[in-house]
């Protein structure tokens, strides 16, 4: 393992450089391969930052036993890009060769060897995962209604075509054939219904082709792809424990999915639910909150927006007030969700309060310079679930579960 992060670490010196070559080498000796990714420029250039993302990732986590049964769950999602076998034995190729050129005098023939031998687990496992699962690539589903909240989010019901499986808190990731080759992740907003409907909270990202199309121009009728069921921000109900809640944003959806769960089983101690939003305009769902509220008597609510002509991060220091002024940490089950940033502020302020950190549940992924941003495609083909935006939760590693980065 040491020989791979001791190679590794001369490869991120030049990582703009590795990665672009990665792909002008695949591209290059696998010419359609190219179709399985976006189009456009800007989109490939932020799909580079993803895959070097992947790598530290994976370098990082070689010896945590998790990682295998991940790279199986990633290999049955990777069905839905059509990736096969040769897929990955063209990656293979292209990544070693990108690791050779951008270590220089450094690629000896034990780091080839080592690499070689990693990437070899890696592809395994993901093409086990992939033959192993009896689900489908994907599922469809149709837009049976669309409602919109001002110009920037939408809730959207879809009614797949058969059962997708999923927990309370879990997301799917989203595809449209108005735009091709683009998968985003979306939280789901509801606990399993008996109609087999599901609600996705979807806001709209600046530059963001789905995510506009889905706000501002999908309609009743029109058919979406829906990968696998993800994440491990669900209930753990086994402890008995008192929970707390923190969403921002549409980090809200996988809330209530999880406070309806507890509505059809009301849980046996009190739960308290922090709302952040960056004004009140962007408290779209408080009617359902205020409901619940008034007819379960287990629950406190507490919603944290900025004063009136205040910077919207003003939300984040009136949050800290809040959590600070509310005690019993050490005792509480806390399921964080919101935007990347938001999520670690929280969660250090929430150990440093006494917090468990093992009892401080949410998901999670790598950064890549700093910069967050959702895979796009078969790019991703070892990237981790895909992260959060302020409007746009999306798939994140659970906080103590051996996925957190």
């Amino acid at each position: 393992m040491r020989i791979l992060k001791d190679s590794f670490a001369v490869v991120e010196r030049r990582a703009e450089h590795a990665v672009k070559f990665f792909y002008s080498h695949l591209f290059w000796h696998n010419p359609g391969i190219r179709e399985m990714f976006p189009p456009s420029f800007v989109d490939m250039e932020r799909q580079r930052d993803r895959l070097f993302a992947a790598l530290t990732h994976v370098v990082s986590h070689l010896e945590d036993p998790a990682l295998l049964p991940y790279l199986r769950d990633l290999g049955r999602d990777h069905r839905k890009f059509l990736a096969g076998p040769e897929h990955y034995t063209a990656v293979g190729a292209s990544l070693l060769a990108a690791l050779a050129e951008a270590s220089g005098e450094a690629w000896t023939p034990e780091a080839e060897k080592a690499w070689g031998e990693a990437y070899q687990v890696i592809a395994d496992a993901m093409i086990d995962g992939a033959a192993s699962s009896e689900d489908p690539p994907w599922w469809d589903a149709e837009i049976v209604r669309h409602l919109q909240y001002g110009r920037d989010i939408a809730v959207l019901t879809l009614r797949p075509h058969q059962r997708l499986p999923y927990a309370p808190g879990q997301y799917v990731s989203v595809s449209s054939d108005r735009v091709p080759t683009t998968w985003r992740t979306y939280s789901l907003g509801n606990a399993p219904r008996a109609d087999l409907t599901l609600d996705l909270h979807v806001s709209r990202i600046d530059g963001g082709r789905l995510s506009s199309h889905l706000v501002n121009a999908a309609q009743p009728g029109e058919l979406l792809r829906l990968g696998a069921a993800g994440g491990g921000m669900t209930l753990r109900r086994e402890e008995g424990r008192p929970v707390s809640f923190i969403a921002a944003g549409t980090g809200w959806a996988p809330v209530r999915a999880m406070l309806e769960d507890l509505v059809h089983r009301p849980p046996e101690h009190d739960v308290r639910l922090f709302v952040v939003a960056r004004d009140q305009a962007h408290l779209y769902d408080r009617p359902l909150i205020e409901d619940l509220r008034r007819h379960c008597p287990w629950l406190a609510v507490t919603y944290i927006t900025p004063a009136p002509g205040q910077h919207r991060n003003q939300a984040t220091d009136r949050l800290a007030t809040a959590l600070s002024n509310r005690g019993l940490w050490p005792h509480q089950d806390v399921y964080v969700s919101g935007p990347p940033a938001f999520i670690d502020e929280t969660a250090h302020l929430l150990e440093e309060l006494g917090a468990d950190p093992a009892r401080i549940f949410y998901d999670a992924v790598p950064a890549s310079g700093g910069a967050r941003s959702r895979p796009l495609g078969f790019g991703e083909w070892f990237l981790n679930t895909p992260d959060t935006h302020w409007h746009n939760p999306a798939g994140r590693a659970p906080r103590g579960t051996g996925h957190g980065h």
